[in-house]
């Protein structure tokens, strides 16, 4: 399968159940998941697993990441450390969406200690559903990603 259908999910100890559930949902929707998480509850982390899915993105390997850690911030901010990375962390579907559409974001973060299973999988939708709309937005995506932005 190609990086098109591909997608890193990774997360800390924190939100290894949340992990798992929107793996199985997108595994459904017939995305290839990476799963490179934690598989144990033990204490780990949270800016080893987001810097590792980050980088799966950032070479081609996967399309997309989803992280996941107790409010979905500090994951995120990992991750965005990784030059390509645009990662922003949602609690709503609005938010998931735009950061999809007008930040062509590549990486989507949520907390599974502010969001239950039902609401992140509607995330998770908003953000695989929205397609980059380019125009305007590129030329702001491109000032994001330039040093002198």
């Amino acid at each position: 399968m190609t990086a098109s259908k591909r997608i890193v999910l990774s997360s800390d100890h924190a939100a290894i159940d949340l992990r798992r559930a929107v793996a199985e949902h997108i595994s459904a929707q017939g995305w290839e998941v990476v799963d490179i998480g934690p598989q144990t509850t033990e204490s780990t982390h949270y800016p080893k697993h987001g810097r590792a899915a980050a980088e799966r993105v950032a070479s081609g390997d996967c399309r997309l990441g989803i992280i996941l850690c107790g409010t979905g911030q500090g994951i995120m901010m990992a991750a965005n450390k990784v030059a390509g990375i645009r990662c922003g962390v949602c609690s709503d579907t609005f938010s998931a969406r735009m950061i999809r559409m007008h930040n062509d974001a590549n990486m989507l973060s949520l907390g599974a200690r502010v969001v239950g299973e039902g609401l992140a999988l509607d995330i998770v939708d908003a953000f695989l559903s929205a397609e980059f709309e380019g125009g305007r937005h590129a030329t702001r995506v491109d000032m994001i990603e330039t040093p002198e932005g």
